[in-house]
C-alpha cells in the first residue's frame, strides 16, 4: 500500500471527513482490519485565510509547498491538497516535490466526463468560484462550469467561512444553498458541484435536486486508487 501524504487543515472540519472517507474505503476494498497509510500535515488555517484575503496567493503558495516536502520527507508517495481554494497554487506545490500532486480538478473531470456533465454549477468559495484556477481546468476539458450570481457567492463564501470551517451546520444555511442550485436551472446547469470540501456537511450531493458531485468524496476515492493500485 502506498502512502497518501494530505495537506490538511483548510479546514480541519474537511481534513477529518477526508481522514475517515480514506480509511473507509480502504477497509471497505482490503476488509479485515485494513486501514489506510496516510501522513496528515494539518495546517494552521488562520495565517492562510489572512494570506488568501490580502491577495497574498504566492505566499501561501510557498506555505503549503513546505508542507509537502516535510510530508514527502516523512515518506508520502503522492501528495494532496485537502481544500479546492488552495488548488490555486497546485502548480507551486506539485513543482516542489518529487512525487505526484493528486489534483481535486483531475479527479472531478475524470467523473463528470463519465457522466457527460457538461455544464455543472460550480459551488464553493469566493475565490473558487471567481478565481478562473478551477473553472479553466474544467474548461480545457471540454466541461463549462456556471456559477451563483454575486449575492448568491457571497452568500455561499460567508456560510462556508463564518460556519462551515467552525463545524456550525444550520437550517438556514441548508435552505440558502439549496435555493442557489434550485436558481441554477435558468443557467441551464445539468448538475452541481460541491466544489468547497465543507459543503457536504450541509446535506449529501444525492440531497442536491439534481446530480451532485462533492469533490471530497471523489478525490478520497482517487486517492485510495492511488495507494491501492
Amino acid at each position: 500500500m502506498r502512502t497518501i501524504g494530505l495537506i490538511g487543515g483548510m479546514s480541519w472540519q474537511s481534513s477529518r471527513l477526508y481522514y475517515d472517507r480514506i480509511n473507509q474505503m480502504v477497509a471497505e476494498r482490503r476488509g479485515g482490519a485494513s486501514s489506510a497509510k496516510i501522513v496528515l500535515n494539518s495546517l494552521d488555517f488562520a495565517p492562510i485565510a489572512k494570506m488568501q484575503s490580502e491577495g497574498q496567493w504566492r505566499e501561501a503558495g510557498a506555505h503549503l509547498a513546505n508542507a509537502a516536502q516535510a510530508l514527502e520527507r516523512a515518506g508520502a508517495d503522492v501528495i494532496a491538497i485537502g481544500a479546492n481554494t488552495m488548488h490555486k497554487v497546485a502548480n507551486q506545490v506539485k513543482a516542489s516535490v518529487g512525487v505526484p500532486l493528486l489534483h481535486i480538478g483531475d479527479a472531478l473531470v475524470k467523473e463528470l466526463r463519465r457522466d457527460a456533465r457538461s455544464r455543472p454549477l460550480l459551488l464553493g468559495t469566493r475565490y473558487t468560484m471567481e478565481d478562473p484556477f478551477l473553472i479553466d481546468h474544467l474548461g480545457n476539458k471540454g466541461i463549462g462550469a456556471v456559477t451563483p450570481d454575486k449575492a448568491d457567492r457571497d452568500a455561499l463564501h460567508a456560510i462556508i467561512y463564518d460556519q462551515l470551517i467552525k463545524g456550525i451546520v444550520t437550517d438556514d444555511a441548508r435552505a440558502t444553498v439549496r435555493a442557489m442550485i434550485d436558481r441554477s436551472g435558468a443557467q441551464e446547469a445539468d448538475s452541481v458541484i460541491f466544489g468547497c470540501t465543507e459543503i457536504g456537511m450541509l446535506f449529501p450531493p444525492a440531497e442536491a435536486g439534481m446530480p451532485g458531485y462533492d469533490t471530497l468524496e471523489i478525490h478520497a476515492a482517487a486517492l485510495v486508487d492511488f495507494a491501492l493500485g
